[in-house]
């Protein structure tokens, strides 16, 4: 999306979580479109999304801790 894109990683016994925080620039669609790619290709599912007042995105993806998940990349956003 941009370079202005932040990431973090936790995890809990059975889950993985990624946050990332979209721009304000960032359009609805184009987010859903990358967010898709993420769940097609990764692994990852939407967990939660909050939208701010000047439009900037954190949003909150999951997806279970398996061996065949720790070797599938992070997020490409």
């Amino acid at each position: 999306m941009s370079g202005e894109d932040s990431e973090e990683s936790s995890f809990t016994e059975k889950w993985e979580y990624r946050r990332l925080q979209l721009p304000p620039g960032v359009s609805r669609l184009s987010a859903a479109v990358q967010l898709s790619i993420q769940a097609e290709f990764s692994g990852w599912e939407l967990s939660n999304v909050r939208l701010y007042a000047d439009g900037t995105r954190r949003v909150w993806l999951r997806r279970r801790r398996t061996l065949a998940a720790a070797g599938l990349p992070g997020p490409i956003i």
